[in-house]
């Protein structure tokens, strides 16, 4: 990986927090509500989800609202920095013909916007817990890797889909029917443990659900993840950003003909 990647990236960080906060902006621009919708949009699908569910699985998993809720947020996350993310470099197609940057930096900026808005719903999780009488584990202290991981994860995603995107554009409405699978395989409405061994296995080799997994134990019931867990997480998630950055850098080439 090269070094000038990051450097450029860190040079242009102005660049990239203008990008970001006007992606947020653009998003509540015209909606009454403005910015609670990033607490309202957790919380009615929380609320949905809640009334649906509660009577199936309220009983067996601890502290259900918060789990489903926390479940929600980093789902929303790695949602919008992929889907954002996907289309960043169509939408700022007339900025990047124009001028000269590293087309990467308009990519980190989309997921970077999601994860400012993760911000937000993190505020809504906390008046949560306050409301639940909840008293977090120490455990949840470490919860700040795993969004650091999380953004890693849906970076490399958000440069494969980017870069393939420009070439091939039904792949947007493919990307959200594989959104909704990957929501209802992934632990967000229910626990990894009421499945046998080997489903359970086969669900876990998804980064993304061995980290709700570890999200889930870390924030609420004070576990932390076994070191075959974490060092499968990390391999995992920096399988997935190289690999989305090299098809980027491939796809990139011919970039500017194709937008």
């Amino acid at each position: 990986m090269s070094d000038s990647l990051f450097r450029e990236i860190w040079e242009r960080r102005s660049l990239i927090m203008l990008f970001a906060f006007n992606d947020v902006k653009l998003r509540y621009r015209n909606s009454t509500l403005g910015f609670l919708w990033s607490f309202l949009e957790p919380l009615l699908m929380l609320t949905v989800l809640y009334l649906v569910f509660t009577n199936i699985i309220k009983s067996v998993v601890p502290n259900y609202p918060l789990y489903l809720l926390l479940s929600l947020i980093v789902w929303y996350m790695f949602q919008r920095a992929t889907t954002m993310g996907q289309t960043s470099l169509l939408d700022r197609a007339g900025i990047i013909q124009k001028i000269y940057f590293r087309r990467e930096v308009v990519v980190v900026s989309s997921c970077l916007t999601a994860f400012i808005m993760m911000g937000f719903e993190f505020g809504a999780f906390a008046i949560f817990v306050v409301a639940f009488k909840f008293v977090p584990p120490l455990t949840i202290l470490l919860l700040p890797l795993l969004l650091i991981d999380l953004f890693i994860m849906s970076l490399g995603v958000s440069l494969f889909l980017s870069a393939m995107t420009v070439y091939f554009r039904d792949l947007k409405f493919i990307w959200q029917i594989i959104l909704q699978a990957l929501f209802f395989v992934s632990p967000i409405i229910y626990q990894l443990n009421m499945f046998p061994d080997k489903i359970r296995t086969l669900l876990q080799l998804n980064p993304l659900v061995s980290l709700l997994d570890i999200t889930h134990g870390m924030a609420l019931y004070n576990t932390l993840p076994t070191l075959k867990e974490s060092m499968y997480l990390g391999i995992s998630t920096c399988i997935v950003f190289i690999f989305g950055y090299v098809i980027f850098k491939l796809k990139s080439k011919n970039l500017i003909e194709e937008l």
